[in-house]
């Protein structure tokens, strides 16, 4: 077990919020779900802007590319919900969140259509019905809506997307949850590749493929609901992706075991080889991973969390989150038991915040990042980390009891990113978003 006192120093260097009361045009969304924490659905002609399981580049500085997860949490309740990336510009010295222009980066005065990528099939790659197939949604007697019937836009009970990567080429990778699959988009949004199925490398069981229980090809299923793809890296050289499952294969006896797979981008195969990453608390606590991001072509940066929320700070959490932390592996180095070695960066619980930046998440001079969910890291220098939170709208309450998680960016600054390529540095701001502030105290954000 890694202690806490293995933790680098971090600092809270600046944190931006983006209300949970945001939306974006779209199909009617929320018909499948109950009211929560203040929001009543229907949302008619709107789509929530939330559940970033990702984050990129955008394309100037300070606009970052962020992918929305499957909707509402479940294929059952998110057939409504149609699956985008958006580019947004979060502005540090003010605390504030924007929409921007998916191709320039330009600041838009609310989310439209020019901030959003929509994924779709319209090349009908797809080896199963999808709900732009049905006249109805599923389970329902209200009718797809025409622009996702006539798009073959892709919702969120099509696949739960938590991954995604922007190859040499322009083209996206996503890793999805359901099947698990990985998805394959050109530059605008459109499906280039069937979903491409998991193979199961360890073998202990007779399913040849890695299969949920939502799988829409479902044999036998050896992984658990929602415990697929969560995370995946692309090297630095571009050349190979490693996608990271969230859980355990039932199948496996090392329940704190996860697979870390190699894909070549090259032969569009999997290359067979896999690598062991240790939970340090075994699945069936909630433990689980959020993010997998490359420094190197073998040092990968992994958010690692349990399955609680809260500040363990505020008396009113009765069970408050107690493990959110940001380690650091290399592939090259395992230890005598076979599993990638771990060093322990940031505890997200315990960031120090001497220049209050971090509003109402800071105690004490301590600032915490306490969600349930925290789904995406990017490194914006060997310094200084970019993280955001999956606030599962509606009905995630990580900072207040009772009122619907906000969509929270923070900068942590550290030492430095222990490396062991000399070019790190060099790699990391070759085109990692780079933000020209000096490290100086922003504005407070009390929201």
């Amino acid at each position: 077990m890694i202690t806490q006192s293995n933790a680098l120093a971090s600092e809270l260097v600046g944190r931006a919020v983006l209300d949970a009361n945001t939306f974006a045009p779209g199909p009617t969304s929320g018909q499948f779900i109950a009211p929560s924490n203040g929001f009543i659905p229907p949302f008619v002609n709107q789509e929530p802007v939330q559940g970033f399981s990702a984050i990129l580049p955008g394309p100037t500085a300070n606009t970052y590319r962020v992918m929305e997860d499957n909707g509402f949490g479940s294929k059952a309740n998110s057939a409504d919900s149609v699956l985008r990336f958006y580019t947004v510009e979060i502005d540090f010295n003010t605390g504030e969140v924007f929409a921007a222009n998916w191709q320039t980066g330009a600041r838009l005065p609310s989310f439209t259509e020019d901030s959003i990528l929509q994924l779709n099939d319209q090349n009908n790659l797809i080896n199963f019905d999808i709900v732009a197939d049905l006249t109805n949604y599923p389970n329902s007697a209200i009718p797809v809506d025409a622009n996702i019937v006539t798009n073959r836009w892709l919702t969120g009970a099509d696949f739960d997307i938590e991954s995604f990567r922007e190859a040499p080429d322009g083209t996206f990778w996503v890793g999805d949850e359901f099947g698990p699959f990985l998805l394959h988009f050109s530059a605008d949004g459109t499906l280039l590749e069937a979903p491409i199925s998991i193979p199961n490398l360890l073998g202990l069981d007779a399913n040849p493929f890695v299969q949920s229980p939502d799988n829409p090809n479902l044999t036998t299923a050896n992984l658990p609901r929602s415990r697929g793809f969560e995370g995946m890296a692309i090297n630095t050289s571009g050349t190979k992706l490693y996608p990271l499952l969230e859980g355990p294969l039932t199948s496996d006896p090392q329940r704190d075991r996860l697979l870390i797979y190699e894909y070549d981008l090259a032969t569009s195969q999997f290359t067979g080889n896999s690598f062991n990453y240790r939970l340090e608390n075994p699945t069936e606590t909630g433990q689980a991973i959020g993010d997998l991001t490359a420094i190197s072509d073998t040092e990968f940066l992994v958010i690692e969390r349990d399955g609680k929320q809260g500040d363990p700070n505020n008396p009113l959490f009765s069970d408050p989150a107690q493990f959110k932390r940001i380690y650091k592996i290399n592939i090259n180095e395992v230890d005598q038991d076979g599993f990638v070695k771990k060093e322990l960066l940031v505890d997200l619980l315990d960031i120090a915040d001497p220049n209050n930046i971090g509003g109402n998440g800071t105690t004490d001079g301590i600032f915490t990042f306490p969600f349930v969910t925290i789904e995406a890291i990017l490194p914006i220098d060997k310094n200084t980390l970019l993280i955001t939170n999956d606030n599962n709208f509606p009905f995630s309450v990580g900072r207040t009891p009772g009122q619907a998680d906000n969509n929270e960016f923070i900068l942590v600054s550290i030492a430095s990113v222990p490396e062991s390529n000399p070019s790190l540095g060099l790699l990391l701001l070759g085109g990692l978003g780079l933000i020209l502030k000096t490290k100086k105290p922003t504005k407070s954000n009390k929201d």
